[in-house]
């Protein structure tokens, strides 16, 4: 085994996109303005549901730690990747790229999580609406994203702890715009065969089983929904599923993809572009969903910006 000392690269260089004096601050500015409304958008979010007290809900509860997670999630990349666009030197230190890997990971695998717990929430909603406050106390909600974040410290270490504790002795350039494991697993100057299954164990514990835990909750969801006699009953009950599914269908599929399949092979410039979709796109999308399909919380922003003039 070789330890993290023993490697022979002080520094990676990370490629990112392809650099040309012409577009660079074309995607510079691209990638700002979406990065500030990930930030603005998820942050109001979050603000409006602290402060309606109709929106303080288990539901809400959850919405508003995704906002924070995505917030997290995209700020372990995305203000380097801007640094890197407009910079001659794109270089990372060994160090931080190991630092980069874990907290992007953690902060992943914790949201991918919180997915299933959500999707359990809504069960609730649904097939048992009379004991839904009793069984979602304020203490199993915290309980829920608990585990959700010890979910996450332990899915970051165990893919990180196996990438980086390869001997890297160069090359150093990194096909990517951040550390993340199958691109930096390219360069190892070793066998990795134990970290493709590592990478597919771990990856099975941490994508498929909140996965199939998301679908065999929303197949219970939709029999019970069925039974509903009014179509209108009907109707609001898969709207309210409806976002949720949406949000979990934009993140799984590129992250399956991508960590589910052996590492010398997963990533290659198509692979920077889905990273893009489930690092970028769908924090920047998280809010839109949640907000424009949902009157309470259209109702608190008005409420917010009128001062509370909004309609009850």
């Amino acid at each position: 085994m070789q330890e993290l000392n023993q490697s022979t690269v002080a520094e990676f260089i990370l490629m990112g996109f392809a650099s040309n004096p012409r577009t660079n601050p074309l995607l510079f500015t691209f990638f700002l303005v979406f990065y500030l409304l990930i930030l603005v958008s998820n942050s109001l979010l979050i603000t409006l549901i602290h402060q309606d007290t109709r929106l303080h809900t288990p539901m809400y509860f959850f919405i508003s730690v995704l906002s924070m997670l995505d917030m997290c999630y995209t700020t372990t990349t995305v203000p380097q990747m801007l640094v890197h666009i407009l910079s001659k030197k794109r270089a990372i230190s060994f160090a931080r790229c190991v630092a980069q890997m874990y907290l992007f990971l953690l902060f992943g695998t914790t949201e991918y999580c919180l997915f299933s717990i959500m999707s359990v929430d809504r069960y609730v909603a649904i097939c048992h609406p009379l004991r839904y406050k009793v069984i979602m106390s304020p203490w199993v909600c915290l309980l829920m994203v608990g585990i959700c974040a010890a979910y996450g410290v332990l899915g970051g270490l165990c893919f990180t702890f196996f990438a980086m504790r390869l001997f890297y002795c160069g090359p150093n350039e990194i096909d990517h715009y951040f550390c993340e494991v199958p691109a930096v697993l390219k360069l190892a100057c070793a066998d990795i065969s134990l970290n493709d299954l590592v990478n597919i164990i771990t990856g099975f514990n941490v994508i498929v089983v909140p996965l199939s835990l998301i679908v065999l909750v929303y197949i219970n969801i939709f029999f019970t929904i069925m039974k509903i006699r009014s179509a209108q009953g009907r109707i609001k009950a898969f709207s309210t599923c409806a976002s949720h599914i949406t949000v979990v269908s934009m993140f799984a599929i590129p992250c399956s993809i991508t960590y589910l399949s052996p590492g010398s092979d997963s990533l290659s410039n198509n692979g920077k572009k889905m990273a893009l979709f489930y690092n970028i796109a769908t924090a920047f999308l998280n809010p839109v969903i949640y907000s424009l399909r949902n009157k309470d919380v259209k109702n608190a922003f008005l409420k917010l910006v009128g001062r509370g003039r909004a309609p009850e």
